[in-house]
């Protein structure tokens, strides 16, 4: 079996950080979240995983290698554009070749992994095997209705939908799946989904299973999903400290401080992870905090967030909560008059100012 990993499109939900980074290599506890995918599709056992990169390619390409650090081998797929999840599988056709497969969105996190998934493919053999989790919200998701199990049909985001049960963006398929992909067209919005390539085999009598998520699953599209991600991920960490805590900084719950990391006069209450080479100083870090490598924060309080490589947060009066910080990017109070604030915001970024 082989594995399919979709790392194309542009993060446009995720702007401004997705203009100078792939939204799959966004960190969640200081891990790119296409990490987590890659992990989780080793541990079921699949070691030949294809990627589909687009413009990002190069940053993907410079992040994964050739797999050799998880155990695996990755090969890079272009697409042309981002045309659907279904134009994506007729892309990397030459890869997958006859071999059953299964396709995991890189910006997707799955609590228990895939291997329950994949075995239970291997034990069934259906043409398909799709998970599924109960939402809220399904208008937002492709949907699907189910019959003693199985599944009947499939909508794409709809206005009256059939049933609380969202796609999570993670499939397994046989190779059918390519002869469906190729006998659709594109939706209204000019794409092949793979919603209408599943459908396809139910129509044509072809067997299509389902799996419910038992538990949590997130689509980190959002930058509020990042965050809720963030905090579902450390609520796993086991602490450790590989660098420098003065005696009068304060360590309590689950911390991981890494090596070249240093902690001074400051408290970090966990979960949370402090990444390499960064600097803690006269600081309180909060619950649910993840610190990149390289970060600075001195003289300041944050809590609930995401701080990215190279961040400086220093000498703020009010506490920073569930906030996501881009690379390098600097926060600080200043002390020159006039009393006026300075920003430098680029597009598509959200500054809240409390008085």
């Amino acid at each position: 079996m082989k594995a399919l990993i979709l790392a194309g499109g542009t993060g446009s939900r995720l702007r401004p950080l997705t203009y100078t980074s792939a939204k799959q290599l966004i960190p969640i506890a200081n891990k790119p979240i296409v990490f987590f995918g890659i992990e989780a599709i080793r541990d079921a056992g699949i070691t030949d995983i294809g990627v589909i990169v687009g413009d990002t390619a190069k940053e993907i390409e410079a992040a994964l290698g050739d797999g050799g650090r998880f155990g695996v081998k990755i090969t890079l797929i272009p697409q042309s554009a981002p045309l659907g999840l279904a134009h994506a599988v007729l892309t990397a056709a030459d890869f997958l070749g006859d071999s059953p497969f299964l396709m995991f969105l890189g910006d997707n996190l799955i609590a228990d992994g895939v291997t329950p998934m994949v075995r239970a493919f291997e034990q069934n053999r259906p043409q398909a095997l799709v998970l599924v989790t109960r939402v809220p919200d399904p208008q937002r998701f492709g949907v699907v209705e189910l019959r003693d199990g199985r599944v009947v049909r499939l909508v794409e985001k709809p206005k009256v939908p059939p049933s609380d049960l969202a796609l999570v963006g993670i499939y397994l398929f046989d190779s059918t799946i390519l002869t469906a992909a190729r006998s659709i067209r594109p939706s209204p919005r000019g794409e092949l989904e793979i919603t209408d390539a599943i459908q396809w085999l139910v129509d044509n009598g072809y067997r299509v299973d389902s799996q419910l998520v038992t538990g949590w699953w997130k689509d980190t599209g959002k930058p509020e999903d990042v965050l809720d991600a963030n905090r579902l991920v450390l609520d796993t960490l086991v602490g450790r400290v590989d660098g420098e805590v003065s005696e009068d900084s304060e360590l309590s719950g689950r911390v991981v401080i890494e090596a070249g990391a240093r902690v001074e006069r400051s408290t970090i209450r966990g979960p949370a992870v402090i990444g390499a080479g960064a600097l803690i100083q006269d600081a309180y870090i909060g619950p649910y905090t993840s610190i990149g490598a390289g970060v600075q924060v001195i003289s300041a309080e944050v809590e609930n967030s995401i701080l990215l490589d190279g961040c400086v947060v220093r000498d703020l009066t009010r506490r920073m909560d569930a906030s996501l910080l881009g690379k390098n990017v600097s926060v600080q109070r200043a002390s020159a008059r006039p009393a006026a604030m300075t920003l430098v915001l680029g597009d598509n970024s959200i500054a809240r100012v409390l008085d």
